[in-house]
């Protein structure tokens, strides 16, 4: 049991849309992840998801809205809700969902992205700690 600083934790990578693990709760996972751009639509079928902005702006886009995060901020995004994250410049956030969450969702409406390759390329490995 020991403190873990967020900043640090940072400054240990570069890579973005690539959520990194720093500490389990239960079967819950706690992951820092860099984000810019645009990720890619879909969903999680079997869990909800939550989004905690620790530096930055997120935006989520949903079916019907796009919500704005500041720093400070958070959401849960309900489990099987299509959504799409983006940022207009490099935000850090934390993301808190079970362990063996794929970052690219599970296959539920998420097949009606287009962009295979893009999938792909977003898709993280799983269980990276730092």
């Amino acid at each position: 049991m020991e403190k873990l600083n967020l900043e640090e934790k940072f400054s240990l990578f570069t890579d973005l849309w690539s959520p990194k693990v720093i500490a389990e709760m239960n079967d819950y996972q706690f992951k820092l992840a860099k984000v810019d751009g645009s990720f890619v639509w879909h969903d999680h079928s079997d869990t909800d998801e939550v989004f905690i902005v620790i530096n930055g702006t997120l935006h989520i886009e949903f079916e019907d809205r796009i919500l704005s995060l500041d720093q400070g901020e958070m959401v849960v995004v309900p489990k099987g809700t299509r959504h799409r994250p983006f940022a207009e410049k490099e935000c850090q956030i934390m993301l808190v969902e079970p362990r063996g969450v794929l970052n690219t969702g599970d296959g539920g409406h998420d097949k009606m992205e287009s962009d295979d390759g893009r999938r792909a390329e977003r898709t993280a490995g799983n269980d990276v700690w730092i």
